[in-house]
């Protein structure tokens, strides 16, 4: 799976995504750190790639219509350090949940994974 990191994803995260396969870009390595939201969704869209981001306001599909964008994946805890996101992150990866995301948005939390999928793309 082709992803793209935020510029405040931890490093090891970076590291277990290229670990289990996945084609990982940073917005680090791409000089889009400070770059507003839209420009780093824009990006990773062109790319065909999918954006992990701890920031909600990704979260809003008012702002961001599923559909108009590539997928997205929030990372929504309370606790942003690699010790408490490292097992939801092994979670999502082991699942089969994001070859299903299609266009659409992920939250997941210290507990679980929500999905909003594009119209269409329902199960």
């Amino acid at each position: 799976m082709r992803i793209k990191l935020d510029e405040n994803m931890p490093s090891d995260f970076e590291a277990l995504l290229r670990s289990s396969g996945h084609d990982v870009a940073t917005a680090r390595e791409e000089n889009l750190s400070g770059a507003d939201d839209p420009v780093v969704l824009e990006k990773a869209t062109k790319e065909e790639r999918l954006l992990m981001i701890l920031d909600a306001d990704f979260a809003d599909i008012r702002r961001f219509p599923l559909g108009g964008h590539g997928e997205i994946v929030v990372f929504r805890l309370q606790d942003q350090r690699w010790a408490v996101m490292k097992e939801p992150a092994q979670r999502l990866l082991e699942s089969d949940l994001l070859e299903k995301l299609e266009q659409g948005l992920a939250v997941v939390d210290e507990n679980r994974v929500r999905f909003r999928l594009k119209k269409g793309n329902e199960e």
